[in-house]
């Protein structure tokens, strides 16, 4: 089971979205190839009605604690309540990289 899988899996035990999107964002940073290291998540959930942002963030953080302590650099959080969702009508760009190789040339 790859990273992705494991995100994917471990939100959707715990917290059961109604949608959940984990993309891979690795690819636009200075990583080796493969390097699973870089994602954005898009998670939509009832769960989170009435609950503050920073409260979410840290749920998703609890959640995958053993990912960032083994190589999980980088996560991009979206996490939304079906209305909030409806509102917003999708997941915005993610922004170019800012270091490394991949902002230098």
């Amino acid at each position: 089971m790859n990273r992705k899988q494991r995100i994917e899996s471990k939100i959707q035990d715990a917290i059961q979205p109604v949608h959940l999107d984990v993309v891979d964002e690795s690819y636009m940073h200075a990583v080796p190839p493969d390097s699973e290291s870089h994602f954005k998540l898009l998670v939509v959930s009832d769960s989170f009605q009435d609950m503050p942002l920073i409260e979410r963030h840290r749920r998703i953080n609890e959640l995958l604690g053993e990912e960032l302590g083994a190589g999980l650099h980088a996560v991009t959080m979206h996490t939304w309540t079906a209305d909030e969702w409806q509102e917003k009508g999708g997941v915005p760009e993610s922004p170019p990289c800012q270091g490394g190789s991949k902002a230098t040339g």
